[in-house]
């Protein structure tokens, strides 16, 4: 990724191992990171059980929300991909007992359809 992807927000993969490490202290015994995607501060983690959605927040990124998401809780989801002059695509999540989506802006990457696929392989059956 590029220096100007990273300062547009787009989204790309990051390592899995380095995000495990980083991780460690919040995964349970025996949960692994399969996959993350990350923007300029901001994360959408993959693990064996369930999506990890992390917001830094603020002017220097020390206020820190992180939203864990059994996969088994997540009822729909959606993506609006960036048209010509859109900047960003927009993940929307809906989650069983909640009424309004959980939004995410993505950025126009290919990270995008492969958070989608993700998130479709990972769907309780």
């Amino acid at each position: 990724m590029g220096l100007l992807d990273t300062l547009l927000g787009h989204a790309g993969a990051k390592s899995a191992d380095k995000v495990n490490d980083d991780f460690a202290p919040l995964l349970a015994p025996g949960e692994t990171v399969q996959r993350a995607f990350g923007e300029i501060r901001d994360l959408i983690v993959f693990t064996d059980r369930r999506l990890i959605l992390v917001d830094k927040q603020g002017v220097t990124g020390r206020k820190t929300e992180f939203l864990s998401l059994p996969y088994r809780s997540i009822v729909m989801f959606s993506l609006e991909t960036a048209g010509h002059f859109d900047l960003e695509a927009e993940l929307r999540l809906w989650v069983s007992g909640q009424a309004n989506p959980i939004v995410r802006h993505l950025g126009r990457s290919a990270g995008a359809e492969d958070i989608i696929a993700l998130l479709a392989q990972n769907s309780p059956r």
